[in-house]
């Protein structure tokens, strides 16, 4: 069924890197939160400033996690422990809360500035879903998930969403654990083993992997192949058009 198994009933799909443009200014963002933080550090400490990758970082520590657990893998990485602090945290506040608000409001700022594009193999694979009356879902760490949707125009190719905001109100944990990907294959009342997963992130192929679904897409925007492989890709395409019948990427 369009490039998958035939006992592939229900399609849930990643957004950031996946259905729509925004990794790299999610990637971008980082790097801004990140490297802004870390000049502040270097100056308290008197140590070297050692700058965000916004390739090897972002995908190692920040990918397709919720925010909070992005900014957390990444300062431990660098052997930083900040108290949590609370939602009310301002940025420039010395806190994971307030590190990952500054992170938020750049990455809105950038949206804002640059507008949404989706990607054109990703939103003819979600028509002719659509058109087979095959259900669909969109999985995503990010709290804005539907304002991005609602950007680039796609809203209502998808059936279900479950984002930041769901996975805080039911106490989801994130990426890497499969539970924001199961609680979806659940809405759409389909097994794990007849859905298919599509992600970009190294920690959301991973998720699939975790949860046995019966097809885990890893969509490779990077040239990272073999890392979404490694991680649980059961297929690798460089686009969703590579799967549908007669079409190019």
């Amino acid at each position: 069924m369009l490039g998958l198994p035939d006992d592939i009933r229900a399609f849930l799909f990643d957004l950031d890197g996946v259905l729509t443009q925004t990794a790299e200014v999610h990637a971008a963002a980082w790097k801004d939160t990140f490297d802004s933080f870390l000049r502040a550090e270097a100056a308290r400490t008197d140590e070297e400033f050692v700058p965000f990758d916004a390739v090897a970082d972002y995908d190692t520590y920040v990918d397709g996690r919720p925010r909070l657990d992005g900014t957390r893998a990444f300062l431990r990485s660098r052997r930083i422990d900040l108290p949590e602090g609370g939602p009310d945290d301002p940025p420039g506040t010395r806190s994971v809360h307030g590190v990952s608000t500054a992170k938020n409001d750049t990455v809105l700022r950038m949206i804002h500035d640059q507008g949404v594009q989706p990607y054109p193999g990703s939103v003819e694979y979600a028509h002719r879903l659509r058109v087979l009356g095959l259900p669909r879902a969109v999985v995503s760490s990010s709290a804005n998930c539907r304002d991005v949707l609602r950007a680039a125009g796609i809203e209502g190719l998808f059936d279900v969403v479950i984002d930041g905001v769901v996975a805080r109100r039911e106490g989801l944990p994130g990426k890497p654990a499969p539970d924001t990907y199961l609680a979806a294959a659940r809405a759409l009342d389909t097994p794990p083993e007849h859905a298919a997963v599509f992600e970009d992130a190294l920690a959301g192929v991973a998720a699939g992997r975790a949860g046995g679904f019966g097809a885990v897409v890893g969509v490779d925007r990077t040239g990272q192949a073999e890392e979404l492989r490694r991680h649980g890709a059961t297929v690798v395409v460089r686009d969703l058009a590579e799967l549908i019948p007669g079409e190019e990427p």
